[in-house]
């Protein structure tokens, strides 16, 4: 007799309730899993592996000290990377659980946490497929026999416009010259307006490749994890490709030495700068993916005992190295773009949008071939920017599902959800695609899906396994999942170096200005607060509405709210979803509900035995 039928685990289901002993239940399919490990770390690597590590590692690396960025950007790593993505892929596994119910099942009071981030993800799903709007449409202009952004002859053209050739100086960037890669850039691609106040009227092209970039995301994620398992195969590794094609040539490059001094020369006095190290902190968020929910989703359909801290580490150090390798590739080119032009590599270096739309088009149409070079780093950017994409739809459908299994573990209404997802959020996002769209994508970035809101969610969760759920507990479910105890490290970095680290970086925040000089109205910031705040403010309105419902002192009902399910208690129970156990005070709460409904009208019903 096993461990389960020694137990007697039986899952009792509010379903159930109030039915008749005659009437059955829809038959719920079985939960899908990874066809193997391989697809898992794809996914994995293709989710945090995207465009941070190419167009923002290199540079906030140049720009606080070169190489000596490297001591607080690993501190970081160490403290508040790696712990925060264990916790959640952990979580995930343990639980077999999407981002919201997961927190159901460890902690009902912060379930919160999980709302929150479901929010964040679906904003984050809206603004960065504009990217891969963006670069398809720069992609698509790549292929004609002369680069347009590298002349002054296309009608968008101002008369202040000038060509990069050789040995230019800066006095073209005088008040009043703009360059043809900036103009391409803003007047065709974009067609900015003067701010947000002027929204102007939807760019159809930009609109047309944002429709193209949804239903390629669609079909990746259309049949669950059985299709994103297979896409990630080819999505995942052909970036690594191109990327290496691309540092290739940015080595054999004249002046590639020159920018590669620039991107790792140490400057140890930089350190004493906090700017630096909430920079390396806050790249840390960006590349590695945590708080929004999409890491415990990916892992939740992990095999119970797969060795998911040895995946972590791994795949951590892989998302590191490989921003450290894009460096070579991007200040490699940077430092043979600024040799010909006979300027400081400091007028060439950008970060964000800058780098890929700006500066990186004027390198390569420097370049012998430059039709080559373009399209191959454009479709980089493009299947970096994809895997990160269809994985967040597939979390978000995910949270979903689990939450309402006998609605969408059907395969045919999962992807009807997934439909209406793509759909809503593509209405959505045309309002990023007119032409004042820019400034709302910076609102989206800046407030919805970064920043302060992570650095919130990074607290809050790491006091909730810590300090409320227990990190010797949660020690104790890898343990039972993977056979030993992990470095001890990890559990007091949950414990107090990460609630500090992150802490501190939230005391150093700063407001929003476009490209650090365009002032948002009031109005502007408000819409702002309002994406952080419809996503954060889910924790606290949970805790309240948790424990306004929850019967009992208030002593008792904290309790219980702080009580995990029975099935996440005990190790013997080794797949949660069979054991015996309320999901969540809400199930005790409903069935009370259901008893005093049904003793009012005489007619009690027991659905199991208690």
């Amino acid at each position: 007799m096993g461990p389960r039928e020694r137990t007697g685990c039986k899952k009792i289901n509010l379903m159930n309730l109030g039915t008749t002993p005659g009437q059955t239940q829809p038959k719920l399919q079985e939960r899908d899993q990874w066809a193997s490990k391989v697809e898992f770390i794809l996914a994995v690597a293709g989710h945090i592996v995207g465009l941070g590590n190419v167009w923002r590692f290199p540079y906030l690396c140049y720009k606080n000290g070169g190489g000596a960025f490297f001591i607080p950007y690993v501190l970081f790593l160490f403290t508040c990377g790696i712990p925060l993505f264990f916790l959640e892929i952990s979580l995930g596994q343990y639980t077999s659980q999407g981002g919201i119910t997961c927190w159901r099942k460890i902690c009902p009071l912060f379930e919160g946490l999980g709302y929150g981030s479901q929010v964040v993800v679906l904003y984050t799903g809206v603004y960065y497929i504009i990217i891969l709007a963006w670069t398809l449409l720069y992609l698509f202009s790549s292929f004609k026999s002369e680069l347009p952004w590298a002349s002054c002859d296309n009608s968008w053209n101002t008369d202040g416009c000038f060509e990069h050739g050789q040995n230019q100086t800066s006095s073209l960037l005088l008040y009043g010259n703009t360059s043809s890669v900036i103009e391409f850039w803003e007047r065709r691609i974009l067609g900015l307006s003067s701010g947000i106040e002027n929204m102007g009227k939807i760019r159809w092209e930009l609109a047309l490749c944002l429709l193209l970039a949804w239903i390629l995301c669609y079909f990746c994620v259309w049949n669950g994890v059985k299709s994103t398992g297979k896409v990630v195969y080819f999505t995942a590794t052909f970036p690594y490709v191109m990327l290496v094609v691309l540092l290739v040539r940015g080595l054999t490059l004249p002046g590639a030495k020159d920018g590669i001094m620039f991107y790792l020369y140490p400057d140890p006095s930089r350190l004493t700068d906090p700017e630096v190290w909430m920079d390396a902190g806050s790249q840390i968020f960006y590349s590695y993916g945590v708080c929004t929910g999409v890491l415990t989703s990916l892992g939740s359909y992990n095999k119970y005992s797969n060795n998911c801290y040895r995946d972590c580490v791994y795949l951590c150090l892989l998302n590191s190295l490989t921003s450290f390798v894009a460096g070579f590739a991007i200040f490699s080119v940077l430092g043979f773009m600024a040799k010909e032009q006979g300027v400081d590599i400091s007028m060439v270096a950008e970060t964000g949008p800058g780098l890929a739309f700006i500066a990186y088009p004027r390198a390569v149409a420097l370049m012998p071939l430059p039709q080559l070079w373009a399209v191959s780093f454009f479709i980089m950017i493009i299947f970096l920017g994809l895997d990160s994409e269809f994985v967040y739809q597939e979390s978000l459908v995910t949270t979903i599902s689990d939450m309402y299994p006998s609605l969408f573990q059907n395969n045919c209404r999962r992807k009807v959800l997934l439909l209406v997802i793509c759909a809503a959020s593509f209405f959505i996002g045309l309002v990023m695609v007119t032409e004042g769209g820019l400034y709302i994508f910076q609102l989206f970035d800046h407030y919805a899906c970064s920043g302060m809101t992570l650095l919130l969610f990074a607290t809050l969760q790491s006091v909730c396994i810590g300090w409320v759920y227990g990190a010797d507990r949660q020690y104790d479910n890898v343990e039972d999942m993977i056979g030993y105890r992990p470095w001890p490290f990890m559990k007091y970095c949950w414990l107090y170096f990460t609630p500090f680290t992150l802490f501190f970086s939230i005391l150093k925040y700063t407001p929003l200005k476009f490209n650090n000089t365009y002032e948002y109205p009031w109005w502007g910031y408000a819409i702002g607060g309002f994406f952080t705040l419809s996503s954060t403010l889910m924790v606290p309105l949970w805790m309240v509405y948790a424990v306004s419902v929850t019967p009992g002192t208030l002593r008792q009902r904290l309790k219980t709210l702080c009580t995990p399910a029975k099935d996440m208690q005990t190790a013997t129970c080794r797949k949660p979803s069979t054991c015996e156990a309320f999901q969540t005070f809400t199930d005790l709460y409903t069935l009370c509900k259901t008893e005093k409904l049904d003793d009012s009208n005489g007619r009690t019903q027991r659905t199991s035995n208690i």
